[in-house]
């Protein structure tokens, strides 16, 4: 990345029509793409290379989508969002409980995914929006600049997405946020996601937090309105 308005994107899609289209279109707009089919050969380009950000297929020869995030995310937090021809709720959460950013399903607009893969970069890169001083809750210590997150000093390993969702709850902390709010704050446009994949990165946020949902000192549940960061979290 040593042009910050360069983005290096691999693509790990088997349709080869697809891909290549969707070159194009990237390419146009400035994206560096590098294409690979097989789900093997794209999980040793992702580990090999330091990419901006992974569009990876779900259903692939070799090894599966699942697969390919799961190991990825052993190593890097690089942003990686999904796509595939299932467009059912249970895999989109599937995909996010592994540990992807971003879903979309087929056929998708090329204008979107042009939009979500620079949301996605800016976010990893700390320039999602106007830089933010350090946020204090308690033992919890957030710096948007570095995209980092302490509890007690302690770094916790979040991806771009959840400490998104992290600072948009602990900078308002004590406010009911509902979810629409925090999509539109975590992803820039409500429209964009669905009520269950905030959820779901509020369970992964819980467990690396080590917040019991049943007793929260840090998020607490809001029943038919949403979530709330405690003030006295961690404290």
């Amino acid at each position: 990345m040593a042009n910050d308005s360069l983005i290096d994107l691999l693509l790990v899609e088997d349709d080869e029509r697809l891909a290549s289209l969707t070159r194009e279109y990237l390419e146009k707009n400035g994206i560096v793409v590098t294409i690979e089919t097989d789900g093997e050969r794209g999980l040793q380009q992702a580990l090999m290379h330091n990419y901006d950000v992974i569009l990876l297929d779900l259903m692939l020869p070799n090894r599966d989508g699942i697969s390919i995030c799961q190991r990825l995310r052993e190593h890097s937090d690089v942003p990686i969002i999904m796509i595939t021809a299932r467009g059912e709720e249970a895999d989109r959460v599937m995909g996010l409980e592994i540990g992807a950013d971003d879903y979309m399903a087929k056929p998708f607009s090329p204008r979107e995914l042009l939009a979500r893969i620079r949301v996605a970069v800016r976010r990893s890169r700390g320039q999602a929006g106007p830089r933010s001083h350090l946020i204090q809750v308690g033992d919890l210590a957030l710096d948007p600049g570095t995209l980092t997150a302490t509890v007690n000093g302690t770094a916790l390993d979040l991806t771009c997405y959840e400490f998104s969702l992290l600072h948009a709850l602990s900078g308002r902390a004590g406010q009911v946020l509902s979810r629409d709010r925090l999509m539109e704050l975590a992803r820039g446009n409500a429209d964009e996601a669905f009520d269950r994949s905030i959820d779901v990165h509020i369970s992964r946020l819980r467990q690396k937090l080590g917040d019991d949902p049943r007793k929260p000192i840090r998020i607490r549940t809001v029943r038919g309105a949403g979530y709330q960061y405690l003030i006295q979290g961690g404290l």
